[in-house]
């Protein structure tokens, strides 16, 4: 032990994990007092970061305050039914986990933690959150599952930073008074395994929302306003009441991950064959058929319809390959001129189809992705005036002569990454009612100061590309740009804490570059 406590006051740091400890050794709580003779008083450091996890530790002392520096402790997977109060004196503590321990209450000092950013007191016997934890202002990631809490404290919504907030595995019938306003800097939430009865009317603020998991609930609906969850990549809502799903489903661009298992759905929308799904599970709900414009979701690897009363559809097909189903679904569509939805993804296509196209005088939806095409003709867009989305990501130099794109009126998503372009097509300029712009994975280096005036636009995606700055117009696209994707460019105008912020936090920065007139 000696030699152990010899290091920790060289490196400020002290693991004792695993070490069967019954209490914490003494000569920890005034780990200064114990300098040797051949140590170097002088060289002596505070100690920061405590590590106790995995002994059998039942107590830990009020002594505990001595450690005044601490930013780190862990004493997680222990036998601790309470914490002291002078807890509350680590004004340093960034980071205090106390998770797997037997913790019925804790203290009211634990608000007296300013710069706590990180406190996970999962796996405990807890019934309430402390009100004082709304105190703490810098916390980002608070991880409270498997315990018997009730109710969120209100005073938790002045924690303006969280991030993530996981309460998995509790008692909660509602989550904080239905009000998400406060938090909207959340990335994941996690609310699975309690008795939730609905989500929360305005959970479409949480426009940075990547993860979202409400499985194992009893919930019946949906709200309509999930459409403003515009970044979220993963979505769980299995072992739910769920009978329906909102059409707004079908807007959310970036979702990857739909599961829906062991509900009562009886029907899968339209709307939501839209999304680029890699995973969607519909298994063990009442589902009698499905869209066959579900056969246009070619980016899906994986879908699970095991469980359902399915009279379209033969079990084979059911229990087979996912291609092999979609592929059926597709054949299942019109092929007369009201066909609305062409995918031609990744056919190795390397001729323009003008022909066929003009056959589809009504198509509002053309992707053409990952193929190897050449250059597309100028008139290669004229008999496509509806067209509403176009993907053309992955097709190296093929973009047609300026000008060519201006005939799509009606566009409102253009996806254009993986095409070697070293400027923004001036074309993009003139779609009035564009709402999604993908320039990812270019060479691009400028963006046009114009691009501040397209009002419509509400993502926009510049990542990995060469941009060194942004104009300050582009901030007058704020509040209606709700996404603005910027990681893997060389930025210098900007600092990193402001792009940490997210998208609003840009353009407000760049509208307060703009000169005075």
């Amino acid at each position: 032990m000696d030699r152990i406590l010899k290091a920790a006051r060289a490196s400020g740091s002290l693991n004792l994990s695993n070490r069967s400890l019954r209490e914490v050794p003494k000569e920890v709580y005034g780990i200064l007092e114990t300098v040797g003779n051949d140590e170097n008083w002088w060289e002596a450091v505070e100690l920061q970061k405590l590590i106790l996890a995995h002994n059998s530790i039942e107590v830990l002392k009020e002594d505990i305050k001595n450690l005044s520096f601490l930013s780190v402790m862990n004493i997680s997977h222990n036998k601790l039914s309470q914490l002291p109060s002078s807890i509350g004196e680590l004004h340093t503590l960034k980071s205090l986990d106390v998770s797997y321990n037997s913790i019925v209450n804790m203290p009211e000092e634990i608000g007296s933690l300013s710069s706590l950013v990180k406190f996970d007191c999962s796996n405990n016997q807890l019934r309430e959150i402390p009100i004082s934890l709304g105190r703490c202002l810098n916390l980002s990631d608070l991880k409270a599952s498997n315990n018997f809490i009730t109710r969120l404290p209100k005073e938790l919504e002045n924690c303006s930073k969280l991030m993530k907030l996981d309460v998995e595995g509790n008692k909660l019938t509602i989550l904080c008074d239905n009000n998400m306003v406060p938090w909207t800097m959340l990335t994941e939430l996690n609310a699975s395994k309690n008795l939730l009865a609905s989500i929360p009317e305005n959970i479409g603020v949480l426009s940075r929302l990547i993860r979202l998991d409400f499985h194992q609930n009893r919930i019946s609906s949906i709200p309509q306003s999930i459409v403003g969850c515009s970044s979220l990549a993963e979505f769980y809502m299995g072992n739910n009441l769920l009978s329906l799903l909102p059409a707004e489903i079908g807007a959310l661009s970036q979702l990857g991950t739909f599961d829906l298992h062991s509900n009562q759905l009886k029907e899968y929308p339209v709307e939501a064959c839209k999304l680029r799904l890699s995973v969607l599970d519909l298994s063990n709900n009442s589902l009698s058929g499905l869209p066959p414009e579900i056969g246009n979701m070619t980016t899906l690897r994986k879908l699970l319809l095991a469980g359902n009363p399915l009279r379209t559809l033969r079990s084979s097909l059911v229990s087979g390959p996912t291609p092999a189903l979609l592929k059926y679904l597709r054949s299942r569509l019109s092929t007369d001129g009201e066909c609305e939805a062409l995918i031609l993804s990744g056919n190795r296509i390397r001729e323009w189809p003008s022909s066929v196209l003009r056959s589809f005088p009504d198509l509002l939806c053309l992707k053409m992705d990952s193929n190897h095409l050449g250059q597309i003709p100028a008139d290669g867009f004229e008999a496509l005036s509806k067209l509403q989305i176009l993907d053309l990501s992955g097709n190296l130099g093929s973009l047609p002569k300026p000008g060519s794109l201006s005939c799509l009126q009606q566009l409102q998503q253009l996806y254009l990454r993986r095409m070697q372009l070293h400027e923004v097509p001036a074309d993009v300029l003139s779609l009035p009612k564009l709402q999604i712009l993908d320039l990812g994975q270019n060479s691009i280096v400028a963006i046009p100061e114009e691009l501040g005036n397209h009002s419509s636009l509400t993502e926009l995606d510049l990542t990995d590309n060469n941009i060194t700055t942004l104009p300050p117009k582009l901030g007058l696209l704020e509040p209606s740009l709700q996404a603005l994707r910027l990681d893997g460019n060389p930025l210098r105008s900007i600092r990193r804490v402001i792009l940490d912020r997210g998208t609003k936090a840009v353009l407000n920065y760049l509208k307060e570059k703009i000169p005075e007139p």
